[in-house]
């Protein structure tokens, strides 16, 4: 089983806009859409589009999470969230422009996570995890969740021997990786503040956390990304698309490439089947969507290269 770990939920409001967006003026948008919105979320929706049992874990607000509940039953999500009592979860507004000419996106803050709550989740883990598990823990932490928080999860997760796989960032990434997870995805950015290094310096970067890490998927723009799994590394070009949103797509990259890694442990699949869901996700309009047929055709496009 996969577990998706959502600690700090959103709902994605798309506006789609008339034209670019301006400061200093009335944006129009032409339509308005509903997605779910946070890493993990992102990530169960991707491995339930693919036909790997997975289950979402997390918080959402009490006060709208009917509202909440809606859209990840429209996405055919299984999920067993923890109501906050008294909470909203948060709503991510994203104004998509016309013409692929990006978005940008403006989220409301979290809401507050009692210790009852945290300790109801970590009660839930402790019965179900096995050996056999994979654990994605990704997105941003909401208020009144610290790093010790952060860190009893991840070592709970640990003392069960799952696969504990983090989509984190800033000082959260950073406890990841002192904790030793086994799978990490920073961008080039994230890679080079996390070990205080320029940015020419990955392949050193590389090499230090390779001794902590299983698995690390460093992303490089329109370079592509670089993998490193078992001592050995790998260059990773996605198909050229027409992009249209790329909101979730690096969540979608996850979620597809821990779906392929649970079948059979092979890198170089794991690795086609990301890039090539990912390609497809920025085609469409929301934030999660993406075409598994159209995926399966573009995976004979990902090239990856033993570096």
């Amino acid at each position: 089983m996969i577990y998706t770990i959502t600690l700090n939920p959103a709902i994605d409001r798309l506006l789609f806009l008339d034209k670019t967006l301006t400061k200093r003026k009335t944006n129009r948008a032409s339509k308005i859409t509903y997605d779910i919105g946070g890493k993990g979320t992102h990530g169960s929706y991707a491995m339930t589009q693919l036909g790997v049992e997975n289950l979402a874990l997390g918080f959402a607000g009490e006060r709208n999470f009917e509202a909440f509940e809606q859209i990840v039953k429209q996405k055919g999500i299984t999920h067993s969230f923890i109501p906050i009592p008294e909470g909203l979860t948060r709503e991510s507004i994203v104004a998509i422009e016309p013409e692929n000419q990006g978005s940008t996106m403006l989220t409301e803050p979290s809401f507050f996570v009692r210790d009852a709550e945290k300790k109801q989740l970590l009660d839930f883990l402790d019965e179900q995890l096995t050996s056999e598990d994979i654990v994605l823990i990704a997105g941003s932490l909401p208020e009144n969740f610290q790093m010790h928080d952060l860190k009893d999860l991840i070592q709970l997760a640990k003392a069960k021997q799952a696969f504990v796989a983090c989509d984190l960032s800033g000082e959260a990434l950073l406890q990841a990786v002192q904790l030793g997870v086994d799978f990490i995805k920073p961008n080039e950015f994230e890679l080079a503040e996390l070990l205080n290094e320029k940015k020419d310096s990955t392949g050193e970067a590389f090499e230090r956390l390779t001794q902590e890490i299983t698995c690390i998927v460093a992303s490089k723009g329109e370079q592509g990304s670089v993998c490193c799994y078992e001592g050995k590394q790998y260059q990773v070009i996605a198909p050229e698309v027409k992009e249209v949103n790329d909101t979730g797509a690096g969540d979608c990259f996850v979620g597809a490439f821990l779906a392929e890694f649970s079948k059979c442990r092979d890198i170089i699949a794991a690795l086609k089947r990301g890039s090539a869901c990912a390609a497809s996700k920025v085609q469409y309009e929301d934030s999660s969507y993406f075409n598994p047929r159209e995926a399966e055709q573009l995976m004979k496009q990902v090239k990856i290269t033993e570096l």
